[in-house]
């Protein structure tokens, strides 16, 4: 390398970014390990407390509560009060670190870099190979994180605002009608539907066989059992309940054929029915998604996305940041003409699909 040809202030600055994307992901083994012990919950509310006294509420040894106070601290996600030797979670800390209901509630998803690194090895020989990675084939932190992180915003989002921005769906929900719910995961998504509107039935369909059984698990902890059947099938098979509602939830661009998925979808759909397409939130040119959720989705679909994709046959491998115009050419080849961007969050995009 020509050193001479190194621009050292340029390369300063670079460095120091790396320098904390590397604490960042030190950072976040310290979140998980804050969430499962309890140390969050017991911060939250209580004021300024010594690592003694946290230690105590959360049962913990001290001299390791005082360590990861100061690594807490140093990262910013809890506050130092160095006269009085005390740390603090602040209310809006509180809402990311250690309120499970929040929308803003995170650590669960760290699950998700945890499962890369565990996969590391299948990553290397599918890149080499190109091969694809089943979603059952990563570690199962993998699955629990996703669910994790999209739940609390679907819980903030989805009934309150999303299904309302679709044309005239929350009146049909309210009559009663049948709703498929197309890669369902853990089934969060189809119980909050359910939940919110008891005069339809809910059909959630998912190939990973853990998934299916989670989901049923939640819908009947949630009483919803005899409203919500939850089965095994791919989304280009799944069964015909004449649906005056198809969901995608953050599934369509992980499938292998989505436009047979689409057409399948459009097959299914009762007369004046509606596909609700929800994505990871993108732009259709890449240079406009060069940001921290752009940085996270693409390196999520290099590794979970697009590798599943191909695990299917990777006919079209749209990855995680397929942008409006792409997806719409997915509905349009499977004959669809109405196509819209119904809602919008920093996550995610909403899309009002109609034949």
């Amino acid at each position: 390398m020509d050193t001479l040809a190194i621009d050292s202030t340029r390369l300063e600055a670079f460095a120091t970014r790396c320098v904390g994307d590397l604490a960042a992901g030190y950072t976040g083994v310290m979140v998980s390990l804050g969430s499962k012990l309890g140390l969050y919950r017991a911060l939250a509310g209580a004021g300024p407390l010594s690592a003694k006294e946290l230690a105590a509420r959360a049962g913990c040894a001290e001299r390791y509560v005082r360590e990861w106070l100061n690594a807490q601290a140093a990262s910013g996600y809890v506050g130092y009060h160095a006269v009085s030797d005390t740390y603090e979670l602040s209310p809006e800390q509180a809402a990311v670190l250690a309120d499970e209901d929040s929308p803003a509630y995170l650590p669960p998803a760290w699950n998700v870099p945890a499962s890369m690194w565990f996969d590391e090895p299948k990553a290397l020989e599918a890149f080499r190979s190109g091969r694809g990675v089943a979603w059952g084939e990563h570690d199962p932190r993998m699955a629990c994180g996703v669910a994790a992180f999209y739940r609390n915003g679907y819980r903030a989002n989805l009934v309150a605002q999303w299904l309302p921005a679709l044309d005239g769906v929350v009146a049909q929900l309210e009559a009663g009608i049948a709703v498929a719910d197309v890669g369902c995961g853990h089934g969060h998504s189809t119980v909050l539907m359910a939940e919110a509107f008891p005069n339809s039935r809910f059909f959630g369909f998912d190939t990973h066989a853990e998934s299916i059984d989670q989901a049923r698990r939640h819908a009947a902890a949630a009483g919803l059992a005899q409203r919500v059947a939850f089965a095994p099938a791919r989304a280009e098979d799944c069964p015909d309940h004449r649906y005056g509602l198809v969901c995608f939830f953050d599934t369509l661009h992980d499938l292998g054929d989505p436009v047979a998925a689409a057409r399948r979808a459009a097959e299914v759909l009762a007369p004046g029915g509606t596909v609700m397409l929800v994505e990871p939130f993108a732009r259709d040119r890449i240079e406009d998604n060069l940001s921290p959720v752009g940085q996270l989705y693409y390196a999520a679909s290099s590794l979970i996305c697009c590798a599943h994709a191909l695990s299917e046959g990777g006919r079209l491998v749209l990855g995680a940041q397929a942008g409006p115009r792409r997806l719409a050419e997915v509905f349009r080849r499977a004959g669809f003409t109405h196509f819209r961007c119904a809602a919008e969050t920093p996550f995610n995009q909403v899309f009002e699909i109609r034949r």
